[in-house]
C-alpha cells in the first residue's frame, strides 16, 4: 500500500509541474509539426532518374562482340544512351569533364568501367547492368566450351529487363517525414524520463523530506518502488498522449502492431528510468542533471531524433556514437516492424533494453540501501 501511495504522490507531483507538461507533451508535439511539415520534400517516396550517359570503347570481336550490341540494344529500352569512342577521344577525361557518367571499355578478356563521383546513382546503376550482362556471358561462354550446339541459344540476348530483377516496398507503407518523426520523437521523450528520474531522490534531499521520509514507518525499499513506478507511470503517460495525438491529429502511421510498438517503448521508458536513478547516485555533484540532460540530448542527436541518419559505417565515428543510442535501437527496431513486417529487431531492443534496466535498477537499490539517508 505504501508503495501505491508514494507513486501516486509522485505522479501527481509531476502534473503539477509546468515543466513536465512543457518537455514532455507540448514540446515534441510543435517539435513534431516543424519538423514534419518543413522537411516534406526530404521524405518523397519518388524520384526521377535522368538518362544515362555511357561512352563505349568496343574492342571485343566475335561472339563477345555479337552479344554485347544484343545487351547495349536491351538496355538502350531502360534510358541508358551509349555512345562510342571516336578518334582521339580521352574517354576518362570525357567522364571527369562531366560529359558522361560512364566509360567502357569492352574487351573479350573483360570490361573496365570508369565511373563518376558527381552521379554515384548512374555509375552504380551502369556497373550494376555491366556485372550483369559479364556474368551471363562467361555463363555462356562455359555452356558452349561444353556444348557447341547451344552457343547459338546462349548468346541470344534476354527479354528486356532481364538483366535484373526489380523488387520493391509498397509506396504506401514509405515513412513520410510526419511518419518518422512521430516514432522518432515520441522514443526521444521515452528516454527524457532519465532527466526527471534523476531528481527523484535529489528532489527529496532539496526540499527537506528527506529525513521525514526515512523516519517515517516505510521501508527503503517500498520508497525506492513507488519512485520508481510513479515515474515509470507519469513518462509512458506523456508517451500515450503523444502517440494518440500524433495519430489522430497528424495522421502518423504506428503499423498495424500497436501492441509491441508500447512494449518497445515502455522498454525505452524502463530504461530511462533506471538510467537517471543510477547516474543520480553516481553523480553527486550539482551538477549532475546537467550532465544527464546533456547525455540525452547527444542521444537524440546521434538516435536521428532531430534529422534521419540512414545508413552510417560501423566503424566510422557517427556509426559508433549512433549504435550507443537507446534512441537509435528503437528507431530501427520500430521503422522495421512497421513499414518492413521484421519484428526481430523489435525483441533484440526490448531484451537489451530490459536487461539494461534491470542492472541499472539493481545498482541504484545496492548504492540506496548503502547509504544513511535516501
Amino acid at each position: 500500500m505504501n508503495v501505491i501511495q508514494i507513486a501516486l504522490k509522485e505522479m501527481l507531483l509531476s502534473f503539477r509541474n509546468r515543466r513536465t507538461l512543457f518537455f514532455m507533451l507540448a514540446f515534441p508535439l510543435v517539435l513534431m509539426l516543424v519538423l514534419g511539415t518543413a522537411l516534406t520534400n526530404a521524405f518523397s517516396t519518388t524520384a526521377s532518374m535522368d538518362t544515362i550517359r555511357v561512352l563505349v570503347q568496343d574492342l571485343s570481336s566475335g561472339a563477345a562482340q555479337q552479344g554485347f550490341a544484343g545487351f547495349r540494344a536491351e538496355m538502350e529500352k531502360s534510358g541508358f544512351v551509349f555512345t562510342d569512342v571516336k578518334p582521339g577521344m580521352d574517354g576518362a577525361a570525357e567522364v571527369e569533364k562531366n560529359n558522361y557518367d560512364d566509360y567502357a571499355i569492352v574487351a573479350n578478356s573483360g570490361i573496365k568501367l570508369y565511373g563518376s563521383d558527381r552521379n554515384a546513382v548512374a555509375s552504380n546503376m551502369t556497373q550494376g547492368m555491366l556485372s550483369a550482362y559479364a556474368d551471363r556471358y562467361n555463363a555462356a561462354a562455359a555452356i558452349a566450351a561444353a556444348d557447341p550446339a547451344k552457343a547459338a541459344s546462349a548468346f541470344q540476348p534476354v527479354p528486356s529487363g532481364g538483366y535484373v530483377k526489380e523488387l520493391s516496398l509498397d509506396l504506401d507503407r514509405m515513412p513520410g517525414s510526419m511518419d518518422y518523426y512521430a516514432v522518432a520523437l515520441t522514443v526521444m521523450i521515452a528516454l527524457w524520463g532519465a532527466m526527471s528520474a534523476a531528481s527523484l531522490v535529489k528532489s527529496e534531499i532539496r526540499q527537506g523530506t528527506a529525513a521525514r521520509l526515512v523516519a517515517a514507518p516505510v521501508r527503503k525499499g517500498e520508497i525506492f518502488a513507488g519512485k520508481v513506478l510513479g515515474n515509470l507511470a507519469v513518462n509512458m503517460l506523456c508517451v500515450l498522449v503523444v502517440i494518440t495525438f500524433s495519430k489522430v491529429v497528424y495522421h502518423a502511421y504506428w503499423g498495424d502492431n500497436l501492441p509491441l510498438v508500447l512494449l518497445v517503448l515502455l522498454s525505452v521508458v524502463v530504461l530511462s528510468t533506471s538510467l537517471g536513478l543510477a547516474l543520480s547516485y553516481l553523480l553527486k555533484s550539482s551538477a549532475s542533471g546537467g550532465l544527464i540532460s546533456l547525455a540525452v540530448q547527444l542521444a537524440s542527436f546521434f538516435g536521428g531524433a532531430y534529422f534521419p541518419l540512414g545508413v552510417v559505417e560501423k566503424n566510422s565515428l557517427l556509426g559508433i556514437a549512433a549504435s550507443l543510442s537507446p534512441i537509435r535501437w528503437a528507431n530501427m527496431a520500430l521503422n522495421n516492424m512497421i513499414y518492413l513486417g521484421d519484428n526481430t529487431q523489435v525483441f533484440q531492443t526490448i531484451g537489451l533494453n530490459a536487461g539494461l534496466a534491470a542492472l541499472l535498477l539493481a545498482a541504484s537499490a545496492y548504492m540506496m540501501s548503502k547509504r544513511e539517508g535516501l
